[in-house]
């Protein structure tokens, strides 16, 4: 009953702020998952990148959880790659399995190719599933032996299946200024998911996924050659659901092992301060970070919120280009 009761605590939560997408704290960890017009905006090869995040274990005895992974390229003034996420959450077993293509076209603005203007595209499929027989209902509540739940009676639920698959169409732009070593590296860009709102319910109902709207802007501060600042921030909105997140990156540069120490925190509006920390060694990127919940939860989680996992490899050039192709997130 306890179980139940945390459950309920949970739902009418996100009732109150309308809906919650999956998300993550280091959003731009994960270029492709914020903005495809970054496929293939980064100086090398070819980048290969992980995430993974779990949330919510404090309040409910299978946590929400959030697992992707990427590959990218550039090719002279283009970008391809591809995207693989798993989102699961809950007592029935809710899943979706999303699998995108991805692909990006950057133009210099002027002749130095300093100032850049990328454009994304991708599309793909999410499967969703869900086994309703694990769910419980309102009136599947009995008074019999003190009152409780009973998965036997009927829920009165016009369940259609229990998958179902939908097309995923996204869009992106992204302006950055490509010289690392200037004093100022700014950006912005801006992302539209979900731009057909296609239909995904399990009942026999009408449910259009709605369009998702990202803006996201920042710039990276070269303090000294050693340290570097980087404030940022992300605008997100679906339907009468916004969500604002503010972020301080910073990086020291170690001569003698050659490696820079990452650190950041995080601020999302209303729902979790989080701290991240890391490092970046050769072609190697790793960060840990973890939410302590500020929301309405925060009594229920003791502040507990979401554990996360970021990695990142990118295999170099051989010989450098004269001009960097690189995002200042970085």
């Amino acid at each position: 009953m306890q179980k139940i009761l945390l459950c309920t605590l949970l739902l009418l939560a996100a009732g109150k702020v309308k809906s919650q997408d999956f998300h993550l704290s280091m959003y731009d960890a994960a270029p492709l998952f914020l903005n495809g017009s970054m496929t293939g905006v980064f100086e090398g090869q070819w980048r290969l990148h992980a995430q993974y995040r779990t949330q919510w274990k404090s309040v409910n005895y299978k946590p929400y959880t959030t697992a992707l992974i990427s590959f990218d390229m550039p090719y002279k003034k283009w970008g391809f790659g591809g995207q693989i996420a798993n989102f699961r959450a809950g007592a029935g077993n809710y899943n979706a399995l999303q699998v995108l293509g991805s692909a990006a076209y950057t133009l210099g603005i002027d002749k130095a190719q300093r100032h850049n203007l990328s454009f994304g595209v991708q599309a793909g499929i999410t499967q969703k599933s869900l086994v309703n027989q694990l769910l419980t209902f309102d009136n599947q509540y009995t008074t019999v032996n003190g009152g409780s739940f009973d998965n036997g009676l009927p829920n009165a639920e016009n369940f259609q299946g229990q998958s179902l698959v939908v097309p995923v169409t996204n869009i992106g732009a992204l302006y950055y200024y490509a010289r690392q070593h200037s004093k100022l590296n700014p950006f912005v860009g801006v992302s539209a998911f979900n731009l057909i709102s296609p239909q995904e319910s399990f009942l026999d109902r009408d449910s259009k996924l709605p369009l998702r709207l990202y803006l996201h802007a920042g710039t990276r501060i070269n303090i000294t050659e050693l340290l570097y600042l980087l404030p940022k921030v992300l605008v997100m909105k679906q339907g009468k659901f916004n969500e604002e997140t503010y972020a301080l990156d910073a990086g020291y540069y170690l001569k003698t092992p050659e490696l820079y120490l990452l650190g950041g925190l995080i601020y999302r509006s209303k729902d979790a301060t989080v701290f991240s920390i890391g490092a970046r060694k050769d072609n190697f990127i790793a960060k840990i970070a973890y939410d302590l919940n500020t929301s309405s939860l925060s009594l229920s989680s003791t502040g507990r919120g979401g554990f996360e996992l970021s990695f990142t490899y990118m295999k170099q050039a051989k010989q450098r280009k004269s001009v960097t192709k690189i995002c200042p997130r970085l």
